[in-house]
């Protein structure tokens, strides 16, 4: 097929969640992604769990469609690879301990140097600026420090996310400065080096609860299931005891429900309720009043009631629930791949393009592809137990 991004080759030094993902994405659509790892024990995230047939959940997630090569590059024989895949290379990505791309020669810049067409990525916890730069980072940590703690959760208890959203945010900008840089090459012949950190990629995703917060002067409150800014937004008890959740964003949703749902249009030029701040600051008078009429129906009548008066509303599923939804299986949003372990049935990639299906190629295992990669450069393959098994790996 002719993918988008067919031709390219990714070279990525890379473990845990955000750079695997930012790769992921590229091998999706074409790129051919070699994935370098320590010998013997691999990227760290393929011991997170064993849940997928003694797989990682995560690493499964963020690692099918590449190619591992192990290479001890803190030897002559392995940096000699890593320099001649380099030579090949599109596109490098690295997420190395802080410091420990730029006493390599690895960092971006030294990269671009010596390979002026080349597109290199540095992805680390704080940036390689400021007095954090040497500070490690894991994704909940950077949650910590830039305050996303302190409005998640419930106005009594903090609470992380349960997603790694740090790692998700920077590895999408990571592939947002791959696919810019990849475009500007296109145009001028020039390679770019740029670096995305942890910190700032969470920076911008609190955007709104600091702007908030600075120029109300009133911290954003933890509210649990229900929005902070927005009112009725949340879980709203009915007759049978299930919440059903809804959420009005404007003046017409909001005459409206109050017309169609509650029916009772008085309701909507209330002074206490006739704009969102007046609906904010009396929101516990305003869920009483909607508890109240949702108590006379199901929560599949209420549900009925709002979609029928275009009102934006949803089930509140659990995983187990998520997992056999209509709009899944229906659209056709799980594939099986292959891997060591067996086949493994994931999501595909959000993406849609007419005529066009993403590559959803197998999980490697550690390794795997190591003795072929090498050939194609040129260099010996290891042999297990050789002169050079640590410096190469095994390609068993």
């Amino acid at each position: 097929m002719n993918l988008p991004l067919t031709g390219i080759t990714v070279v990525a030094l890379e473990q845990a969640i955000a750079a695997p993902l930012a790769t992921r994405h590229l091998a999706d659509w074409g790129a051919r992604v070699i994935k370098v790892e320590r010998p013997g024990s691999g990227d760290f995230a393929r011991g997170y769990d064993k849940v997928m047939q003694g797989m990682s959940s995560q690493f499964v997630w963020v690692n099918r469609t590449k190619e591992s090569v192990a290479l001890d590059i803190k030897t002559e024989e392995g940096r000699r690879a890593l320099d001649a895949l380099l030579g090949k290379a599109d596109v490098f990505l690295q997420n190395l301990a802080p410091g420990a791309a730029r006493k390599l020669g690895l960092d971006a810049k030294s990269l671009v140097a010596r390979h002026p067409a080349l597109i290199a990525c540095d992805i680390s916890g704080y940036g390689s600026t400021g007095p954090f730069r040497n500070k490690k980072a894991y994704d909940l940590l950077v949650q910590c420090e830039t305050g996303f703690l302190s409005i998640n959760g419930t106005p009594e208890a903090q609470a992380k996310c349960g997603l790694s959203i740090v790692d998700i945010a920077t590895g999408m900008y990571a592939l947002n400065g791959i696919l810019m840089a990849l475009y500007r090459r296109e145009r001028t012949g020039s390679g770019t080096a740029f670096e995305v950190s942890l910190f700032d990629s969470m920076a911008e995703w609190m955007s709104y609860p600091a702007y908030y917060t600075r120029d109300s002067g009133t911290p954003l409150a933890r509210a649990g299931a229900r929005h902070a800014t927005i009112a009725p937004y949340g879980p709203f008890k009915a007759g049978d005891g299930k919440a059903v959740f809804f959420g009005i964003q404007n003046e017409r949703e909001w005459q409206a429900f109050c017309a169609r749902v509650l029916e009772d249009q008085a309701l909507a030029s209330d002074p206490r309720f006739s704009a969102n701040p007046q609906r904010l600051a009396n929101h516990e008078a305003l869920e009483a009043i909607i508890t109240d009429r949702f108590a006379g129906w199901s929560s599949a009548e209420v549900a009925e009631k709002l979609e029928a008066a275009s009102i934006a509303n949803a089930s509140l599923n659990d995983v187990a629930e998520f997992l056999q939804h209509p709009q899944l299986h229906e659209r056709g949003r799980v594939q099986e791949v292959s891997s060591p372990v067996g086949p493994l049935h994931v999501f595909k990639p959000p993406l849609i393009i007419d005529g066009i299906e993403p590559v959803m190629g197998p999980v490697p295992a550690i390794g795997e592809h190591t003795g072929a990669v090498l050939a194609e450069l040129g260099l010996e393959a290891a042999q297990p137990g050789g002169t050079n098994a640590r410096a190469y790996g095994s390609a068993q």
